[in-house]
């Protein structure tokens, strides 16, 4: 009987192990349509001390597999293997790479290594603001009545001496540091510092020299 018994007991046990295994894998249709409910969102890749999250070149657990890149993005564009249901997120990343990704394993990174808002958007913004602004600039100055060199050398935020104040501004933006004094001919002098090191010399609202740092 005690024999018997311990036979007993390593079936049962090895049935309610199977059925463990059998219910991890096993879905809901309700489960299911909240993971479908994910289909169309996009989301953003980013590094956590190192970190980052793998994906799989196909819907199978022996797919060969691959790290997303950081500062990357991807759109969930299906939920494959749910007649199975044996789910996977099937995604597309801005690269154009297409990978595979189970649904735990992306809950596990998700709000970690995958964000539900571009980690970067306020940089991309500025960037953009920028950008604008520059090509504001640009315009003007190929609007004014300058020479072509001087218009290349205004762009590239290059002063010309002959330039009043006003056009400076326009060119480079405001300086870090206007110093202002009276010369002994009664002329208006200004010195503007620039970030960049450079010092430009202002006689009567004209621009007269350019001080550059060497190397520059």
């Amino acid at each position: 009987m005690p024999k018997l018994f311990k036979i007993v007991f390593i079936l049962l046990a090895l049935s309610d192990f199977s059925g463990l295994a059998f219910a991890s894998n096993h879905y809901t249709e309700k489960q299911m349509d909240a993971l479908a409910a994910r289909v169309g969102s996009e989301f953003w890749i980013t590094s956590v001390n190192g970190k980052l999250p793998v994906f799989l070149a196909a819907p199978a657990p022996n797919a060969a597999n691959f790290r997303a890149a950081d500062n990357d993005s991807f759109e969930i564009t299906d939920l494959v293997g749910r007649a199975q249901k044996n789910p996977y997120y099937k995604v597309k990343f801005a690269s154009g790479k297409v990978g595979y990704i189970k649904p735990d394993a992306f809950h596990e990174e998700l709000n970690s290594t995958i964000a539900t808002a571009d980690p970067k958007a306020d940089e991309k913004r500025k960037a953009e603001e920028l950008a604008v602004e520059d090509k504001k600039r640009v315009d003007w100055i190929q609007a004014q009545p300058w020479s072509a060199a001087v218009k290349q050398e205004a762009i590239k935020r290059n002063a010309t001496p002959g330039l009043t104040s006003s056009e400076v501004r326009r060119v480079l933006g405001a300086p870090k540091r206007v110093v202002k004094r009276r010369g002994v001919t009664s002329l208006r002098e200004e010195r503007w510092f620039y970030a960049d090191g450079s010092i430009l010399n202002f006689q009567n609202g004209l621009l007269t020299a350019v001080e550059r740092p060497s190397g520059k």
